[in-house]
């Protein structure tokens, strides 16, 4: 008798763009997304286009599976500026 083993099936990928700028106390606050993006090159590309208005952008990405609760560590694609730490 053999036993097949299916290749474990990747998570879909989340890929995420964010901009920050300060408040009047200085605190960071998000002002644009979190906006997800249908690529990885496209989300670096939309960061680099948001990095001179805001005084931080961040464009990540991690495989997620929101459905089920299951997400793997995130992964910076492009960073510009002051952005809080990633979580």
């Amino acid at each position: 008798m053999s036993v097949a083993i299916l290749p474990k099936q990747k998570m879909p990928k989340l890929v995420v763009v964010m901009a920050f700028d300060p408040d009047d106390d200085g605190v960071l606050q998000v002002v644009f997304g979190p906006a997800e993006q249908q690529s990885e090159e496209r989300a670096i590309r939309t960061a680099k286009a948001l990095a001179p208005k805001y005084a931080g952008v961040i464009a990540w990405s991690r495989e997620a599976n929101p459905a089920l609760g299951e997400y793997g560590e995130p992964s910076t694609l492009f960073v510009s500026g002051d952005v809080p730490a990633m979580e």
